[in-house]
């Protein structure tokens, strides 16, 4: 397929700036794959689309404050954007200007509290930095740094809890798994009491998630690396309800790239340490995600892809048609769907 088969025109007043005051107050487009059938609901609504068993597959990967602005001994100012932990202090970071930041520049943050130096570059632009510091490094993050909203996002997010879950745990990700945003603690007990139950797993989301598609043809597209994490817990959940003929439901794509990546071909995971570079597009058989909770994505990203995967690509346009023509609010702040 090409990356133009995944575009669609959607008019810049529907890319939601800020979230809305209350998580659970979103949209919810539900739409069954079987049938095609679509409705329009609000995100709180969510336990009565859920049957007794659902095993609900959520991402707790917390986003840190990774982006950082400093400067170089010249006086030159430097955005650097934390992608991945390579360990020992070093980082995988986007850096702009790209130019200035060459394999040995040092570079300091707030008053010198933190200093790297760039020790190498990547063959994909990005740079390697060696971080110097006293204390804990994500404390001096909290202090420092900017939370890495999305290019498309114009406005400042006054309070950083709002692009972090209510159950993130484990910090990490460059970019929050948006799909959970719209939970409350509140809708995950009236989950519960519906009947369903949540499972746990870890993927750290890097910018890559954002880079466009360049390539005219999808299977020339390479995808970035995410690491990721399944516990024994999880997959004891995960692997129950597949065995018992009980739906996996994906709260995100994030969910459905651990999920998928791990899967044997019956659909049953085992608890693991690895790093995904997952690309699933259509034609593409899931062997362990029934359903998926998502927001709305970029027309020819990666993720839109991935949903076409799941409901099939002239149906997938056809949602976001219907989306659009309803207004919905698009991209991370924005509202769900619910594909079951």
């Amino acid at each position: 397929m090409k990356k133009s088969d995944f575009y669609y025109d959607l008019p810049s007043e529907l890319i939601a700036q800020t979230p809305l005051e209350r998580r659970d107050a979103s949209r919810l487009l539900t739409l069954d794959k079987r049938t095609g059938a679509t409705e329009h609901h609000v995100f709180h609504e969510l336990p009565d689309f859920l049957n007794e068993g659902d095993c609900l597959v959520m991402n707790d990967s917390r986003v840190i404050p990774a982006r950082l602005f400093g400067t170089r001994p010249t006086g030159g100012s430097v955005e650097v954007v934390l992608l991945r932990d390579l360990g020992g202090g070093d980082w995988e970071c986007l850096t702009r200007p790209g130019r200035k930041t060459q394999p040995g520049t040092h570079i300091s943050f707030g008053n010198g509290e933190l200093t790297a130096e760039v020790i190498r570059a990547e063959a994909d632009g990005n740079k390697v930095l060696h971080f110097n510091y006293d204390g804990i490094f994500l404390e001096l993050l909290d202090k420092l740094g900017k939370m890495p909203l999305p290019p498309y996002i114009k406005e400042e997010l006054t309070d950083k809890e709002r692009y972090q879950t209510v159950y993130s745990r484990d910090p990490g990700s460059a970019a929050a798994p948006t799909a959970g945003l719209h939970f409350t603690p509140e809708l995950m007990e009236r989950v519960r009491a519906r009947g369903a139950d949540f499972a746990e797993v870890l993927l750290h989301i890097g910018l890559g998630t954002f880079r466009p598609v360049k390539a005219e043809k999808v299977t020339d597209h390479e995808m970035h690396t995410e690491h990721y994490e399944i516990s024994p817990a999880a997959a004891e959940k995960i692997n129950a309800a597949k065995r018992e003929g009980r739906r996996v439901i994906a709260v995100g794509t994030t969910a459905v790239r651990v999920l998928e990546s791990t899967a044997d071909e019956n659909g049953f995971v085992k608890p693991c340490t690895g790093d995904t570079k997952i690309f699933i597009y259509p034609p593409y058989r899931f062997k362990c995600v029934d359903a998926l909770i998502t927001n709305f994505h970029l027309p020819e990203s990666t993720l839109i892809m991935l949903v076409s995967a799941l409901i099939g690509h002239e149906q997938t346009l056809k949602v976001y048609e219907t989306a659009v023509k309803e207004r919905y609010r698009f991209f991370s702040f924005g509202d769900s769907c619910f594909f079951r």
